[in-house]
């Protein structure tokens, strides 16, 4: 059963109580007293109802272009990061696999809580996440977004979080959450310069992040990987933080909030004189442009969750990242 922490779901009377807003601002303009404009009108992003319509339409098309390897079925139902690393994953499919899928697995998910904030202007969204039957024993969690009231629902982040890491959200009396500004200054770092300061970080260090496997672990793993006799890996990493890869923050019951975010990263692997460049895996050679003989270059996108606490309470933590390849170019 679909159901928001601690609340059942769908609930008829979130999408009257939407209706009724709407009417009650539309009286208030016509009697002359006063002007609401939906851009500023605080409302909530989505009813109940129409985000978990929203997870199944989603599921069904994920669902399908996975048994297809056809990234034009589900483009319509992603954006941002998640639509580079899903489309990228299909593409490296279908070229290796025209026919289809023949490991296809339907994608379900089960326990689905939805938080949903409440706030004006767009793009509005909101969180789901759900036990999936695949990836483990992780929690999915997927931002849906849309900029206008005519738009599709599309997903524009997915993590996997471990179970027990998804944070609590602050809710009002009725249920809804709270979204955080972007350039929020009472926060660790503020959410518009996270994808800047964790790029940041894991070219040169710093105390901004709390040490964990996608942090000092990444770092660590880095630095082993360019230790390779004959083989010298250089990594650049760029943030991502405008358009349908700003981030998205929700407020969480101890005063931080749980931010996703996006950055863009680089590998160019070159071999030394008289070797050549290991060969890639047959997903990486679908996607490489060229041919690869003394160099590599990977080309990826990664997608953080980050619990970032409230200013002077510690460092952000990156409680979840997912990285896909999207392109390659061999020389």
């Amino acid at each position: 059963m679909t159901r928001e922490r601690g609340r059942r779901l769908p609930r008829r009377r979130d999408r009257n109580a939407l209706i009724a807003a709407s009417l009650t601002a539309l009286s208030l303009t016509a009697s002359g007293c006063v002007v609401v404009h939906g851009e500023r009108a605080v409302l909530p992003a989505a009813t109940r109802a129409e985000a978990a319509t929203a997870l199944t339409a989603f599921t069904d098309a994920y669902n399908k272009a996975d048994k297809t390897y056809d990234s034009s079925v589900d483009a319509p139902y992603v954006t941002g990061a998640l639509a580079d690393i899903d489309s990228a994953r299909l593409t490296a499919g279908h070229v290796n696999s025209p026919s289809g899928n023949t490991h296809h697995t339907p994608l379900t998910l089960t326990d689905v809580h939805l938080t949903i904030p409440k706030k004006a202007g767009w793009p509005r969204w909101f969180v789901a996440d759900a036990k999936g039957n695949k990836g483990g024993d992780f929690r999915w969690v997927l931002v849906f977004t849309r900029g206008d009231l005519g738009e599709r629902w599309q997903v524009a982040h997915l993590t996997l979080m471990a179970p027990g890491t998804v944070p609590e959200f602050t809710t009002d009396k009725d249920g809804w959450a709270k979204a955080v500004p972007a350039d929020s200054a009472q926060l660790a770092v503020r959410p518009d310069e996270l994808s800047r300061r964790y790029t940041a970080y894991l070219k040169s260090g710093g105390k901004d992040f709390a040490d964990s496997p996608n942090t000092s672990g990444l770092r660590a793993e880095r630095r082993k990987a360019a230790e390779r006799p004959g083989l010298v890996r250089q990594f650049i990493d760029e943030p991502l933080g405008h358009g349908d890869y700003a981030p998205l923050a929700l407020r969480t019951k101890d005063g931080g909030a749980l931010v996703f975010f996006t950055t863009h990263h680089y590998q160019k692997q070159t071999a030394a004189a008289g070797t050549s460049v290991p060969v890639p895996d047959k997903d990486v050679l679908a996607l490489t442009k060229g041919e690869v003989k003394q160099s590599l270059m990977l080309e990826s996108i990664a997608d953080q969750a980050a619990l970032d606490p409230p200013a002077g309470r510690g460092p952000v933590q990156v409680l979840a990242r997912l990285q896909g390849l999207t392109a390659a170019q061999g020389g």
